[in-house]
């Protein structure tokens, strides 16, 4: 390729994801699904300004190795351990089910053969890695019922893409079975000498170039170590992708893996939107005009069967609940990447006719464009399905309370502990069901209701108490909380929870009588560990932190004089770090014998 075709190529490409790529995630369909578009675009189908996917393609396969690599790296034993139930249970019977439903189909209702059926079948029975994750990560759900699942059956179905990608090539030899058992031998020898060198070498070599304490040669030695393997494997007519997993899984459990992954991660995302354009570049639209009915019925079924199957297996074996189960199948039923890489490994090894491989690049294209959509419309479902009917506040009852805590998360816990260990009556409100339930297992005395609600104080006999803690951990709500009690119950005595210096600011505002800014103690008492570790001695760094409390106690309420100008805030804030440095000064020559830390303090203030 000429050198004013490669700047015109990347200036395309790089224009084509930086349009399309924002576009898509805008409109919540993802980056995958933005580079997809873009390959569309730009492509041969499209607006013709490249017209050779397959020279783009050739360098963007580096980034589906680089992914492979990072799967290896992040598989460690242990991992694999913990999540052994959901890994090789869920996801072997989703892809054992999926790849023999799709596989019967081929056969029986299009005259594939049982070797290209089959790789259809574990085909499409993977899902995307990258696509599934991203959806699930911009909709805050990796940690969900389903979210766990969902990671679990894609890294097996990361595991089960390694043997599906080394056995294509082996249906493809037109040879007889005796040299087909040859170079399936010869190929084993291969990979058992890159595990065995991987194994004794890698350490030692990545040892060294650490040790040189040079970042860009540790980068190019991570490079080496994929790229290097996975054209080792090439030669081998073996996947590169097989081998780039292997290097990884080799050095899954070493002390470098963290730093690997995080050299490796911008080639791999940038190499991996470079494989999704070129994907879409090389899918034939034409071919969607010319058998619509075709290409969107097998889109249709595809995204039913693997719905089903997963439904079924997130249901029977996940232990998942209908509606966890409909968004764990909504995530997962499309084509991934893998798919594009076995269907054109099966394609170049004569295993699928042409047209049958650009059938299947549609199918998975289009299959993977319709989840986007399909997630936010099921969601969006499933939240009119989970609205639960309005609950009722509860009935409170019982003798007035000297103490009434509002809000009963981490801070009013303590605070009710604290008082029910001394017998001294409280009554708590919590406006969260959830929480209320929670904490109702564990013994706690709370009552579901809104504390900024008159009646719900009235009921609460506040005009009989002496104490109004609030400590619930929206600031608007404590704010609208404390000016209803000061101005109902002005005798009654607020000690609030304020979340940072604004928040206190405007509690400050109402004169409430004490204000606890949540993590102001729990910070001081790092700093003090923080000053031992660094060698003062601990009467000395206590010391310190008590001056630091006082001072921006102090601080704090200066400041509340002039919180609303910005510019008297910073001026008094830099005033204020003067002043303390003074104060730190002045202790160091007035102790005399510390000079080992006085040097350590003033570096760190």
């Amino acid at each position: 390729m000429e050198t004013h075709n490669i700047l015109q190529y990347t200036v395309v490409l790089l224009a084509a994801a930086v349009i399309a790529v924002p576009i898509a995630k805008r409109f919540e369909l993802g980056a995958v699904l933005g580079y997809l578009v873009a390959g569309a675009v730009i492509g041969p189908a499209g607006l013709k300004l490249l017209q050779n996917p397959e020279q783009i393609a050739s360098i963007s396969e580096l980034g589906v190795v680089l992914l492979l690599f990072v799967i290896g790296l992040e598989l460690s034993p242990q991992r694999l351990w913990v999540m052994r139930r959901l890994v090789f249970g869920v996801g072997f019977l989703q892809v054992v089910a999926t790849a023999a439903l799709i596989a019967l189909a081929a056969y029986l209702a299009f005259g594939l053969g049982g070797k290209a059926a089959v790789i259809v079948g574990l085909g499409l029975a993977l899902s995307s890695t990258a696509f599934g994750l991203q959806l699930l990560a911009e909709r805050k759900e990796l940690t969900s019922a389903h979210g766990r699942l969902a990671f679990a059956v894609l890294l097996f179905q990361d595991l089960a893409a390694i043997p599906v990608l080394a056995v294509i090539p082996v249906f493809g030899d037109e040879h007889g079975a005796a040299v087909n058992t040859v170079t399936a031998l010869q190929k084993i020898g291969v990979i058992a000498l890159v595990v065995v060198a991987g194994r004794y070498l890698l350490r030692p070599v990545l040892r060294i170039v650490a040790g040189t304490r040079i970042p860009e040669v540790f980068t190019a030695t991570a490079l080496l170590v994929v790229i290097g393997t996975a054209w080792l494997m090439e030669q081998a007519g073996i996947s590169m992708a097989l081998g780039a997993f292997l290097a990884g899984l080799l050095l899954a459990d070493s002390e470098y893996r963290h730093e690997l992954e995080s050299q490796i991660e911008p080639f791999k995302g940038l190499l991996l939107g470079l494989f999704f354009v070129s994907v879409g570049m090389a899918v034939d639209l034409g071919l969607l005009l010319r058998e619509p009915w075709l290409v969107v019925g097998l889109t249709v079924a595809l995204l039913l069967l693997k719905a089903l199957v997963l439904f079924g297996a997130g249901r029977l074996a996940g232990g998942l609940d209908r509606l966890q189960a409909l968004s764990f199948a909504a995530v997962l039923a499309a084509g991934g990447e893998f798919a594009f890489v076995v269907f054109n490994l099966a394609e170049s090894s004569h295993v699928l006719d042409q047209r049958t491989h650009d059938v299947l690049m549609l199918v998975i294209t289009l299959s993977m464009a319709l989840t986007p959509p399909l997630v936010i419309a099921l969601g969006r479902f499933l939240a009119t399905q989970q609205r639960k009917p309005e609950r009722e506040f509860d009935r409170i009852e019982g003798d007035a309370p000297r103490v009434i805590i509002a809000g009963f998360g981490r801070v009013g816990q303590i605070v009710a502990r604290v008082l029910r260990a001394q017998k001294i009556p409280y009554t708590a409100l919590e406006n969260s069901p959830e929480q209320v339930d929670a904490s109702r297992r564990f013994g706690s005395t709370l009552y579901f209701g809104d504390p900024s609600r008159p009646e719900l104080l009235r009921a609460a006999q506040a005009d009989k108490a002496e104490i109004f803690v609030l400590a619930t951990d929206d600031p608007e709500a404590n704010v609208r909380t404390a000016r209803l009690v000061k101005r109902v119950y002005p005798n009654l005595k607020i000690f609030a929870r304020a979340r940072n210096r604004q928040h206190a600011f405007r509690l400050m505002d109402l004169s409430v009588d004490g204000v606890v800014r949540e993590t102001f103690e729990g910070s001081l008492d790092l700093t003090r560990q923080v000053l031992e570790a660094l060698g003062q001695p601990p009467r000395v760094a206590a010391d310190r932190i008590a001056r630091f409390r006082a001072h921006d106690e102090a601080l704090l309420k200066a400041q509340h004089l002039v919180y609303d100008d910005d510019a008297a805030l910073i001026q008094t804030s830099q005033e204020a770090l003067t002043e303390l440095e003074q104060i730190f000064a002045a202790d160091t020559t007035e102790d005399g014998g510390g000079k080992e830390w006085a040097g350590g303090v003033n570096r760190q203030w």
